[in-house]
């Protein structure tokens, strides 16, 4: 087996980055409308030695939504700074690496979102989710969680959801993993962070005293995503968990983006079906009283259905698929 340093000196791929932004930010919420509380950088050579590392708080101007998760109150935040306060050492701390994060997805649509509300641009050109590299590793994880990326490798956590502690966690995890991948010739599945085009229309956000205005709108490119690989189990049965490869479908409003929701589900292993048919595990729905085709065809076929907030417990122990 390949040590580190014989894995630098002999093996690194040329193609590789040169250097990496491990991030990780906690939030009010997951929807479009939701703000950052607080955010970390570990940035990293280009063989993932840490080399510096930066936390701060962040007032999202509005409540800080599951302080059971993060632990920050309203109090707590009440004198931090601004993003647009902010923005620039964030931004200082990213210029020029790639941006590594555990769903990675997730905390760059947050970044981009809080730098286009401040009228500023984002200095990332690419992404690399750590979930993603671990399935390119096939990584013997029971799930996906940051957790068990963690234990994997020997990590100690500290202090789950505290975004300097899982910053830590995820660079001291990533290193081998980038190790991993430059021994074995794997190709780093990096992403393209597309500017932000939600508010490209309105006018620019206009600063309030301590409050900034700005409209936001419902585009969004349209995505194919690949198959699903894991075949259908069945109906989801109450009191179980979701099992890899389940026909998840969706119906009305969620709170969470929609897309993000979506690409949860994917991510989990599960099979986002823009339709209910005889063979949909499960429907998500907040409003299982409207007069949608999708509940009614639940309806008809009996098709288990589950709100937002109980799929999203669900999502936490998906189940792996058989054989």
């Amino acid at each position: 087996m390949l040590d580190d340093r014989t894995t630098a000196e002999t093996t690194w791929p040329a193609s590789y980055p040169t250097g990496y932004a491990v991030v990780d930010v906690e939030t009010t919420g997951l929807a479009r409308d939701d703000r950052i509380v607080s955010a970390a950088v570990y940035r990293l050579d280009a063989q993932g030695d840490v080399e510096d590392h930066w936390y701060t708080l962040v007032n999202p101007q509005r409540d800080p939504g599951p302080v059971w998760i993060h632990g920050l109150t309203g109090d707590m935040l009440r004198d931090a700074p601004l993003f647009a306060d902010i923005a620039e050492e964030f931004a200082s701390r990213l210029d020029g690496r790639v941006l590594v994060a555990h769903n990675a997805m997730f905390d760059w649509q947050m970044i981009a979102r809080e730098y286009a509300r401040a009228s500023a641009a984002v200095p990332v050109r690419q992404r690399l989710c750590t979930i993603a590299l671990s399935k390119e590793l096939d990584l013997p994880l029971p799930n996906h969680k940051l957790a068990s990326l963690a234990a994997h490798f020997g990590v100690v956590q500290e202090h789950a959801h505290h975004a300097l502690d899982d910053a830590r966690v995820l660079a001291e995890a990533f290193r081998p993993s980038l190790h991993a991948a430059a021994a074995g010739g794997v190709r780093l599945p990096l992403l393209e962070c597309r500017p932000l085009t939600e508010w490209s229309d309105s006018p620019a956000p206009a600063r309030i005293g301590r409050q900034a205005s700005y409209r936001g709108s419902s585009w969004r490119p349209a995505r194919k995503r690949p198959a699903c690989p894991h075949p259908n189990p069945g109906r989801f049965e109450d009191g179980k968990p979701l099992k890899q490869g389940m026909r998840v479908a969706f119906s009305g409003d969620t709170s969470v983006d929609r897309e993000l929701l979506e690409d949860r589900a994917v991510e989990a292993g599960l099979h986002v079906a823009t339709s209910v048919s005889r063979l949909t595990s499960l429907l998500v729905t907040n409003d299982p009283d409207a007069a949608t085709s999708k509940v009614a065809k639940a309806r008809a076929y009996g098709t288990p259905v589950v709100d937002e907030a109980a799929f999203a417990q669900l999502l936490r122990d998906v189940a792996a698929a058989d054989g």
